[in-house]
């Protein structure tokens, strides 16, 4: 008997499910560009907000960064 509440507890439990849609400021805020970007302290030195040339200069920076063979070829 035990066991039936038990599978039955659980198969209930796998029917509930929490709603996973965003919330207020969460929201999609459209097609922006990123290089238009976000106006927080958290950005980049040398990158202004709006400047796509300055953004495509960031990109390439922290790709080289990341990049292995530049790392191991020093």
């Amino acid at each position: 008997m035990k066991h039936y509440l038990l599978l039955a507890l659980l198969a209930l439990a796998g029917c509930g499910e929490v709603s996973q849609s965003k919330q207020g400021s969460a929201v999609n805020r459209g097609d922006e560009p990123s290089y238009k970007g976000a106006s927080t302290a958290q950005v980049a030195k040398g990158w202004t907000p709006g400047d796509k040339a300055s953004w495509d200069k960031q990109v390439r920076e922290r790709g080289q960064l990341q990049n292995e063979y530049v790392k191991t070829n020093r």
